[in-house]
């Protein structure tokens, strides 16, 4: 009851004294709390002091009593607000707050003790009664002692540091309990109670902001939560299905007051109570951490030591308590999993207490393993894994973890290949199931010998590997990385591992490892299959060491295999060629004389991965002489091994001149010596005819490259040896390789065949199939076509090449039937090589410059003959002429096959314009080319007919964007003759562009593009700007 100012007058002041005195000595039920007792005591006193006589009137009493008077209403009305919360708070509350209340009360005692001391000097000696009590009265409220007992003290400590938000073990956790039902009063095992005092303390701080106090409730509220759980046979989980009756419950004493459950090493403190060793410690720990004296949880006694004497008896009584009831568990467990059908939910109580058993009680592990538990639960994995689902194949791998760490049972799940149930658990679909399966594996691998059969296990190291790689689970990640560290350090597990893509153990020891250890792990990547990613990495580490060992007798082979197999990725080539492989290569190949003809093959074999490769081999020396790899020597060498090597060494070779042949550093030099050679070429057309398909495939792909740079060399040869019609009929041949196909064609387009030998060969039926080859290789569906087909247009535009460079009557209706333009036109389009597209331009040029020669030749249209003859006779000539070809000037049908207007191939030829390729460009400005030749009937018509398909346009932009060269200087010639017309000249005469550019060739060019660049910049009327005087080579306006 608080006023909420101190009263004005002594009436007042003996008005609220009154009402204070009245509310503290009015409670009808006792205090709980000392200090408000006593500081009732004190107001009893204090009421039957005021209620003399003498204080009847207050305003009549001298000033001192008065302000007296006044002082104590203002303190004791301050008092009352503090046993008020004694008394109407939880005493959880009262707890937490003690030490500020008992301070509180203190204050104010003393504080009413100087009021009274005042009131019994200013009485007179009268009053002398009065004045003995007051004085008494003052002295014991000023000597009073308002203080916490020493519980009171301990659990308000305990309660602030639990405001803290520390983590708390379920031993802390039951001492705090008993501390604070001490203090309350209450039966530690009253839980109802308990959980009153919380719940009333929660409505105490419903308007409170404090957060150390909700941090203390929330605390309180969770350990009452574990406290209520009755742990009983938690220890065990014993499973009373198993055997009701002989099952064994443990008395009172064997439970720990802290954890409440069987005591594992129960000691005896100097209280007489008993406890399991680790739960006290805990609770003394924290009591040193608070800084308060350890306490005897149960008694609350303070001890004054903390030795802990092993209770020896008791635990032999406990100990004997649980292996009889282990023997009943057991003894269940053994019928639970020897039924035959499988009962989940039974299964599942027998895993859980096998492994408590184990855990809990390791001595008993021996029990479980001789009664045939271990064996069972690996059988149960092994015939029931699917019917018993993840969450059981976990907690199976679970009990066995645990009793592996027995070894007697270890080798039991050995015999019973629990290494492999574990692996195919590592694909389980539970983490907890993989998780467990990974950790047996780990245990397992404590053992060489288990690491061997871990490693042996199919799928065993891919599935590590790849958990290990799996950043998505680190835990389990770096579990399986420990197990792949374990069998790393096995011999016999280094295959293994690097079979699965783990090489870092093989390199290791090939790098590091004696000579005969690296010539095994040379053996081992010479026989394995490799990925493109594992090569390269071998090749990058261990290339060198491989080199090196070719120097010795007994590491040559395993090492030559090895190499050969790097080889095989194209990206290796630089980093072997780096490693002075060549040298060695070579030299078992070409120089040693007691090489064997297994070493000569793989030697020439990676010799041919490593120049199939272009653009580094090329400059490496092979010798200290520095002599290169395209040198004659080696290249003669080559062609006279070829004739006495083994047929797969021959196939290796033959594959190496091609590499070599095919480099374009190295392809002038390697085709010339094989040019040179005494029979070179003659011997390398001997294999076209070889009874060994790989022989002539090769064969036939050196050739292929040779006629490309000695035609009439090569022609030659086959002239004499009589093969050109060999080349024709693999064409034809369906037991033909589609290489063979694609090559002979090729071989017989860079051929320069005679008119005859055209005739004789491109015969009209010969014709016919390459037309329709060609047309079925543009029907494959779109997306990249492989090396043979891509070759085989190549080589068929070829032949079609041959037969439009010299054509007659006969060959044009050929043409014609076959719509041979057409097919050129066609290629234009069709997604090919460049090359292609050059043959194809290269085609349509030809028919263009047949057509214009006939157009030539037979200006006129012919006469009418037959019945329209006789029309004509009779009525006339027609007064308007049928129309004529722009570019002709004659009638050209629209399936004349040799009109590039009709036959629609501007447009297509136009866009080659635009193509990356310079030599496609050239091709497609010559067969434009032919579009202008000069003739002084029809010249601008053709031109304006050039204009109205852009051709002028697009050659002008080609020849302004280009480097100075031959594409330059035959663009410059079409726009030469362009502007030579009145309307493209007046036209383009703004084009700026244009006259840069020309003004740059007329500087810069050869003899050709400067005349053509003066009569180009005449025709503009921008001469000029380059000379001041006129062009003797200007040509007459159109």
């Amino acid at each position: 009851m608080a006023s909420s100012s101190p009263p004005s007058t002594a009436a007042a002041a003996a008005e609220s004294i009154h009402r204070s005195l009245e509310e503290l000595t009015s409670s009808s039920s006792p205090d709980s709390f000392d200090n408000p007792r006593r500081f009732t005591a004190f107001a009893s006193r204090l009421r039957l002091l005021l209620n003399h006589h003498h204080f009847l009137k207050p305003d009549s009493l001298p000033p001192p009593l008065q302000t007296a008077l006044k002082g104590i209403a203002s303190d004791l009305s301050k008092a009352v607000e503090t046993v008020s919360v004694y008394r109407k708070r939880s005493k959880i509350f009262v707890l937490i707050d003690c030490k500020s209340l008992s301070s509180s009360l203190q204050q104010h005692s003393s504080a009413i003790a100087s009021w009274l001391a005042l009131i019994e000097s200013s009485l007179s000696d009268d009053f002398h009664d009065l004045r003995k009590k007051t004085s008494d009265l003052a002295s014991d409220m000023k000597q009073s002692h308002f203080t916490v007992t020493e519980n009171e003290e301990r659990v308000h400590r305990t309660l602030q540091k639990e405001g803290e938000g520390r983590q708390t073990s379920k031993a802390v956790q039951s001492a705090i309990i008993m501390d604070l039902a001490r203090c309350l009063g209450i039966d530690s095992d009253n839980y109802e109670e308990l959980t009153t005092q919380v719940k009333l303390f929660k409505t105490d701080l419903t308007n409170s902001n404090s957060v150390s106090s909700r941090r203390i409730l929330v605390s309180l509220e969770k350990i009452l939560d574990n406290w209520s759980i009755v742990p009983g046979m938690s220890t065990l989980n014993v499973d009373r299905d198993f055997e009701e009756e002989a099952h064994i419950l443990p008395f009172k004493n064997f439970l720990c007051p802290l954890t409440k459950e069987v005591m594992k090493e129960p000691v005896v403190l100097e209280s007489s109570q008993n406890y399991e060793r680790s739960a006290i410690e805990y609770w003394f720990e924290r009591c040193l951490e608070d800084g308060r004296e350890p306490t005897c949880p149960v008694t609350g006694q303070v001890l004054k030591s903390l030795e802990l004497k092993p209770n020896i008896g008791l635990a032999g009584a406990i100990e004997e308590w649980v292996n009889r009831n282990v023997e009943i568990q057991v003894k269940g467990a053994v019928e639970q999993l020897s039924k035959e059908s499988v009962e989940v939910e039974g299964i599942e109580r027998v895993l859980d207490v096998v492994y408590k058993i184990s855990e809990e009680h390791p001595s008993n592990r021996f029990r479980v393993r001789n009664a045939g538990v271990v064996a069972l639960i690996v059988k149960l994995l092994r015939n029931s894994s699917k019917s018993i689902g993840t969450v059981l194949r976990g907690k199976a791998l679970m009990a066995l973890l645990s009793m592996a760490k027995d070894e007697e049972s270890k080798k039991i799940m050995l015999e019973e290949g629990i290494t492999r149930l574990a692996i195919h658990s590592l694909i389980g679909s539970s983490e907890k199931e993989k998780e467990y399966a990974v950790k047996l594996l780990l245990e397992f691998s404590s053992d060489e010998a288990c690491c061997t059969r871990i490693a042996s296990e199919k799928g065993a190291l891919v599935l590590l590997s790849t958990m290990a790689g799996n950043l998505e689970h680190p835990a389990l990640a770096n579990l399986a990385e420990e197990v792949l560290t374990r069998l790393e350090k096995v011999e016999d597990s280094v295959e293994h591992l690097a079979a699965a893509g783990r090489f870092e153990p093989l390199l290791r020891r090939l790098r590091e490892g004696p000579d005969d250890v690296k010539v095994e792990m040379a053996s081992i990547i010479g026989r394995m299959t490799l990925i493109n990613n594992s090569k390269e990495q071998i090749a990058r580490q261990c290339a060198r060491t491989l080199v090196e060992l070719l120097s010795k007798s007994e590491g040559r082979t395993p090492s030559l295999q090895a190499l050969n197999n790097l080889s095989g990725l194209d990206d290796n080539a630089t980093i072997l060629v780096d490693s002075a492989v060549l040298p060695a290569l070579i030299a078992i190949l070409l120089q040693e004389q007691g090489s064997l003809p297994e070493w000569k093959e793989l030697a020439a074999s990676t010799l041919a991965n490593i120049v199939s490769n272009p653009g580094h081999w090329e400059l490496a020396a092979i010798d200290k002489k520095g002599n290169l790899m395209l040198s004659e020597s080696v290249v003669f060498s080559l062609l006279g091994l070829l004739l006495v090597a083994s047929p797969q060494c021959q196939v290796c070779i033959l594959r190496i001149l091609y590499g070599m042949a095919s480099s374009p550093q190295a392809t002038e030099s390697v085709a010339t010596h094989i040019k040179n050679s005494p029979d070179g070429i003659y011997t390398i057309l001997e294999f076209l005819q070889y009874p060994e398909v790989e022989h002539r495939i090769h064969a036939f792909k050196l050739t292929r490259v040779l006629t490309e740079k000695f035609g009439h060399d090569l022609a030659h040869e086959l002239r004499i040896s009589d093969k050109l019609p060999l080349l024709k009929e693999k064409l034809l041949d369906n037991q033909s390789t589609d290489s063979e196909k694609s090559d002979s064609a090729c071989i017989l387009a860079n051929l320069p065949l005679s008119e005859d030998e055209v005739k004789t060969i491109l015969e009209a039926s010969f014709v016919s199939w390459t037309v329709m080859t060609l047309k079925k290789q543009q029907c494959i569906p779109n997306g990249r076509t492989s090396r043979p087909t891509s070759s085989m247009s190549e080589g068929l535009l070829g032949l079609l090449l041959h037969f439009t460079r010299s054509l007659d009557r006969e060959t044009i209706s050929m043409v014609k039937e076959y719509q041979i333009m057409t097919i050129f036109c066609e290629q234009l389009n069709f997604a090919a090589k460049p090359r292609v597209k050059q043959l194809a331009a290269f085609g349509l040029k030809n028919l263009s410059e047949a057509g214009r020669s006939l157009a030539a030749a037979d200006p006129e249209p012919p006469p009418p003959q037959g019945f329209c003859a006789s029309l004509v006779f009779m009525c006339g000539r027609t007064s308007k002429e049928p129309a004529t070809c722009p570019i002709h000037n004659v009638q050209c049908d629209n399936n004349s096959q040799l009109c590039l207007l009709k036959s629609n191939c501007i447009e297509p030829l136009v866009g080659l314009l635009h193509d990356d390729d310079t030599n496609v460009q050239i091709a497609a400005v010559e067969a434009l080319s032919t579009l202008m030749l000069d003739n002084s009937n029809g010249y601008k018509r053709a031109v304006d007919e050039l204009e109205k398909h852009d051709v002028i346009a697009a050659v002008i932009e080609l020849f302004t964007e280009v480097r100075p060269g031959v594409l330059q200087e035959r663009a410059l010639w079409m726009i030469e003759r362009a502007l030579r017309v009145d309307g493209p000249a007046h036209r383009y005469s703004l084009n700026q562009s244009l006259v840069r550019a020309l003004v740059e060739a007329f500087k810069h060019g050869n003899a050709n593009a400067k005349r053509h660049a003066q009569d180009a910049l005449t025709n503009l009327k921008q001469l000029s700007g380059v000379s001041g005087q006129a062009s003797s080579h200007s040509r007459p306006r159109r």
